[in-house]
């Protein structure tokens, strides 16, 4: 028991490490840098348009990759593994952005992405070490996915945010750190990421253990072709997994319009003419306001269930968004964040629970790589989306409303989605 639980602990620690780079790279910084470093004399609709689509490309490349990846890790029993590497791959990557010059916006665009890939592709087998780590006995009990998942978010909300606050200290304090220049400041935040990436992802290196492979058998062309097996049996098998695969539909719908916020905020708020100073407590307090409300909703979905505490937070997502259509003032930019703070990563962690639970446990990799796949296709559509609608109607506010209709799509199809008596099918 005390294995399992520092398991548990080591596991959830990678959330607090990378979760940083959603906080301070996606979320808060790069769209700053983006917008008034690398853009320099570019409209805001342009930047917007750009920014959407280096996303986009991120999601992109992941998505056509992603089942494949996933197969072959479980295949080779080799989940952490893929999980070094593509973290490895995001965390060079974040701190490459460091030496990206001003005015180079597609160099600052290509390392993003590439940064962005390492860090969805690492999150795709941190979310499949969730049914290893989440065991009660021989089994994984549904009430300890909920609570396992939800540590994981709400840690990393609260790691990310304690970083967060040290690096906006840091960009508007600069003098007293001896820096230049608030853009200096924000690319040595960039490499404090990229540190703290590193330093708290070796507890889950070091301490998680996962199932031995199936074969003792490690050359890359071997376990390619038995992923392709895995793969290919699965794809054959589909018939058998309609819940699953209903259920991703929804989850495509109703992910894009979170990952879509959290990665076009702060653009809208600058568009709005807000101050970004402003914009980023703003976003600090959403990450602070997440942490017990992650937590909270781990047990609301042990008392209700996952679906139900899903579409609670879908519901306040969609008074959310159309409130934002109407802000002038930068206290309803404030009001708007905690009350994503109140649900964001409840949406999140209840949807990873639930869908651990509908899944086979011995195909967990291969199965959140659809996860995954699904997830970031859905930000391969919303980005694009606001950047279109920006563009075609020169209209931010028209174009934060867009996002209305996922919520609205995803939640109906999972209203008529029933969830089986039985879970975690064998096959």
């Amino acid at each position: 028991m005390r294995n399992q639980t520092s398991q548990i602990y080591a596991w959830a620690l990678y959330d607090w490490a990378n979760s940083a780079f959603a906080t301070v790279i996606i979320a808060a910084f790069f769209p700053i840098l983006f917008k008034e470093y690398w853009n320099v004399g570019i409209s805001a609709t342009e930047i917007t348009f750009r920014l959407g689509l280096a996303n986009a490309i991120a999601s992109i490349l992941l998505m056509l990759v992603a089942p494949l990846l996933g197969a072959m890790a479980d295949f080779a029993g080799r989940r952490k593994g893929f999980l070094i590497v593509f973290a490895t791959l995001g965390i060079i990557m974040t701190a490459g952005l460091y030496w990206v010059a001003e005015g180079h916006w597609w160099l600052a665009a290509f390392v993003y992405l590439l940064a962005a890939f390492g860090f969805a592709g690492g999150n795709l087998f941190y979310d499949a070490l969730l049914v290893f780590v989440a065991k009660s006995g021989a089994d994984t009990s549904r009430q300890q996915l909920d609570r396992v998942s939800a540590l994981g978010f709400a840690v990393g909300y609260l790691g990310g945010g304690l970083l967060f606050a040290f690096d906006i200290w840091l960009v508007h304090a600069h003098t007293f750190f001896g820096i230049a220049d608030q853009a200096t400041a924000i690319r040595i935040a960039f490499l404090t990421v990229a540190i703290w990436w590193a330093v708290f992802s070796l507890p889950l290196i070091f301490f998680v253990k996962e199932p031995p492979a199936k074969t003792t058998a490690s050359p890359f062309r071997h376990i390619l072709l038995g992923g392709l097996q895995h793969l290919n049996k699965t794809l054959h098998t589909i018939k058998q997994f309609r819940t699953i695969w209903l259920f991703l539909i929804a989850y495509w719908l109703y992910i894009d319009g979170v990952h879509t916020i959290i990665r076009m905020a702060i653009d809208y708020g600058l568009s709005l003419g807000f101050l970004a100073s402003n914009l980023m407590m703003a976003l600090l307090v959403t990450q602070f306001v997440a942490f017990p409300a992650t937590l909270v909703f781990g047990h609301l979905g042990q008392r209700i269930g996952p679906k139900r505490g899903i579409l609670i937070a879908l519901g306040i997502y969609l008074c959310v968004m159309v409130g934002a259509y109407f802000i002038t003032q930068v206290w309803h930019f404030y009001l708007l964040a905690i009350s994503i703070g109140l649900v964001q990563g409840g949406v999140q962690s209840l949807s990873r629970s639930f869908y651990a639970r509908l899944i086979p446990k011995a195909r967990s990799a291969e199965f959140f790589g659809f996860y995954n796949l699904i997830g970031k296709f859905a930000a391969i559509i919303g980005p694009v989306m606001v950047g279109i609608v920006a563009v075609t109607t020169d209209s931010p506010r028209l174009s934060i409303l867009s996002i209305t209709l996922l919520f609205i799509l995803g939640g109906a199809l999972l209203c008529v989605l029933k969830v089986p008596a039985n879970s975690n099918p064998s096959t």
